[in-house]
C-alpha cells in the first residue's frame, strides 16, 4: 500500500507477523517500511518524517545512479563491457536467435521467424551469453581459490540481484549477480575472495577482513569501486 497523504513521496508498507522492529529501506528511488503488524500507521508516518531529510537524500543520490546507467540498443558497432574490455557487436540474421564470442566481438544473430524485434532478440540473446559466462567464470574462479584455500564450495549459482553482489550460505552455496563480469578483472576476482572468504567465517569479523586480505591484499580499494560504480553494472533488456 503506497502513502502520499503526508509524505512527498509514496511509501510502501509491508507488514509481517514475524518482525519485531521497523525498517525504513530505500532502494531503486523507492521508500519502503518494514513493519510489525499492530503498528499504527501514525507512528510509521511519524518515524518517516523525523528520517525525512535522510530519505530525501537517499532518494536524490539513487535517481542520479539510475539516471547514470547504461542504456543499450543492441545494435550492431555498439561496445559492450566484459571483464575489463569491450566487446563489439556484430548482428547478423541467421537461423535462430543466438550469440557467441570471436575475439574481441559478440556475434548476434536474429530470426525472421521471431515475433520480437530484432532489438529485442539481440538483447535476449545477449543477456543470455553474459549470464552464461558468469556462471562459468564464476564457478572457475570459485572453484580454484578454494582449492588454494583448502575451503570447500558446494554450489555455485548466478542470478540478478537487486541488493547484494554475492551471497554464501552456511551450508557453503555461494550465489553471485552475474552482471559482475561488467567489471573489471581484479573487482570479479575480489568478489569471488569475498565470497569464499566466507565459507570460513560467515560474518564480517576482523578476522574475516584478515582472510579476505590474504586472499586480495588490494581488496579495500576494489571494494570502494564496486560500492561507488557497482551502480553502472547493468546489462539492461531493451527499451524501445
Amino acid at each position: 500500500m503506497a502513502d502520499r497523504s503526508v509524505l512527498p513521496w509514496p511509501v510502501a508498507y509491508q507488514l509481517s507477523a514475524r518482525r519485531r522492529t521497523v525498517s525504513i529501506e530505500v532502494r531503486e528511488g523507492q521508500v519502503r517500511v518494514l513493519a510489525p503488524k499492530g503498528v499504527a500507521r501514525r507512528d510509521l508516518l511519524a518515524m518517516l518524517q523525523a528520517k525525512r531529510t535522510w530519505i530525501d537524500a537517499k532518494l536524490l543520490q539513487q535517481q542520479q545512479r539510475i539516471a547514470a546507467r547504461p542504456r543499450y540498443q543492441y545494435q550492431a558497432g555498439e561496445c559492450l563491457p566484459y571483464l575489463g574490455a569491450e566487446l563489439i557487436l556484430e548482428v547478423t540474421q541467421g537461423v535462430r536467435a543466438s550469440c557467441r564470442r570471436e575475439g574481441a566481438t559478440l556475434q548476434v544473430c536474429w530470426s525472421a521467424r521471431s515475433d520480437k524485434s530484432v532489438a529485442e532478440q539481440a538483447a535476449q540473446a545477449v543477456n543470455q551469453w553474459y549470464r552464461h559466462e558468469a556462471l562459468r567464470v564464476l564457478t572457475a574462479k570459485t572453484q580454484q581459490l578454494c582449492d588454494s584455500t583448502g575451503l570447500v564450495c558446494h554450489s555455485v549459482s548466478v542470478r540478478a540481484t537487486r541488493s547484494k553482489w554475492g551471497h554464501c550460505t552456511f551450508d557453503g552455496r555461494i550465489q553471485y549477480n552475474w552482471q559482475i563480469v561488467l567489471a573489471p578483472a581484479p573487482v570479479v576476482d575480489y568478489l569471488v575472495a569475498h565470497e569464499v572468504s566466507h565459507l570460513r567465517h560467515h560474518n564480517h569479523s576482523r578476522a574475516f577482513w584478515l582472510h579476505v586480505h590474504t586472499i586480495c591484499p588490494d581488496y579495500q580499494r576494489l571494494r570502494t569501486w564496486l560500492r561507488d560504480e557497482g551502480h553502472r553494472l547493468i546489462l539492461p533488456p531493451y527499451e524501445r
